[in-house]
């Protein structure tokens, strides 16, 4: 009564395949983002980027701004935190438009980014 030709079933057969393409989709996740990239850069970027800006605009103005209120020198203070602010942030957005926002010196982020390139080729 029971033959044992028994054709795989189908779901297994999906089950498999679904497997296979997630190990291959997992593999070359991890490969992406070692190499400094992954599947949201772009926006994610653009997103910190405008971030870095804004936030460190609005930080200088705030110091300046306290400042003033604690000296009596408004609005010197302000003007002038507000310009060390942008300054910050437009420096924060080229390091993280560079890539070499993972140290504390630019000199050291600069010579590991071109130690990864080396190792990557």
């Amino acid at each position: 009564m029971t033959d044992d030709s028994r054709e795989p079933h189908p779901l297994d057969d999906l089950g498999a395949r679904l497997r296979a393409a997630r190990s291959q989709d997992d593999r070359e996740g991890r490969r992406a983002t070692s190499r400094g990239g992954s599947a949201g850069t772009g926006m994610g970027l653009g997103f910190r980027i405008a971030t870095e800006l804004v936030a460190g605009i609005a930080v200088g103005a705030l110091i300046g701004y306290a400042l003033d209120g604690w000296l009596g020198t408004r609005p010197w203070l302000m003007v002038v935190f507000l310009f060390l602010g942008a300054a910050a942030g437009t420096m924060n957005v080229y390091r993280a438009a560079k890539g070499l926002d993972d140290a504390v010196g630019l000199g050291g982020a600069h010579q590991r980014k071109e130690q990864g390139r080396s190792n990557d080729q």
